[in-house]
């Protein structure tokens, strides 16, 4: 049980590395928090112009999570045990400690986790995530459609295109619906016409995200 609480402690620890933070300050750039969304995420670093910042951002928190879940499938993990350590980690980038636990929408980090226990699945939210950008130019859009779309999916594959155990199952539905609440006030813009639309300036995306 130590070991257990320990696993899932660690993965929280490894979630709240704020990757936008650090590539921030690496490369001199605004706290992104102080610009367009204020969502410290892959993103919204790509809102300050800078997108090589962007990229290790989103590197560094799909990292996390397939990091963690990759771990607890190494050291040969029960099932349930990995779909905690993968919600904890996913728990530890929105809610992360060393932010205040005000931390980013989850997305990049979903997808690691996605990779981690089914590459198959993550290319296939890659795609619609993808597809719905090419089409609208909102990147909070695409978000949503995967988070809803994953967990539906992956249950529908099971015995097709993989094995879906019920608990990773749960933890995909738990993470896709933090994630719709975690994009609430996008939805919102989004149903208002004010979302800002992916690769604007910081400074245009801030005064479209404050209306």
């Amino acid at each position: 049980m130590l070991s257990n609480i320990f696993a899932l402690l660690a993965a929280y620890l490894l979630g709240s590395v704020p990757f936008a933070m650090v590539t921030s300050k690496l490369f001199g750039l605004q706290d992104p928090r102080s610009y367009g969304s204020g969502n410290p995420g892959a993103t919204n670093v790509l809102r300050s112009g800078h997108k090589f910042a962007a990229v290790l951002t989103l590197l560094g928190d799909a990292a996390k999570g397939w990091l963690a879940v990759w771990l607890a499938g190494h050291y040969d993990l029960l099932s349930p045990m990995m779909a905690g350590i993968a919600l904890a980690v996913f728990l530890g980038h929105i809610y992360p400690i060393f932010l205040g636990f005000k931390g980013g929408k989850g997305v990049a980090t979903a997808l690691g986790v996605m990779l981690a226990f089914e590459p198959l699945l993550a290319l296939g939210m890659i795609a619609v995530w993808l597809f719905v950008v090419a089409l609208s130019k909102y990147s909070s859009l695409g978000a949503i459609c995967a988070a809803v779309l994953a967990p539906v999916i992956y249950t529908i594959g099971n015995g097709l295109f993989w094995r879906a155990p019920s608990s990773f199952s749960v933890a995909l539905g738990i993470i896709g619906a933090l994630l719709l609440y975690r994009h609430r006030a996008n939805i919102q813009r989004l149903l208002n016409g004010t979302e800002p639309r992916i690769g604007k300036k910081a400074a245009q995306s801030e005064q479209q995200a404050s209306t």
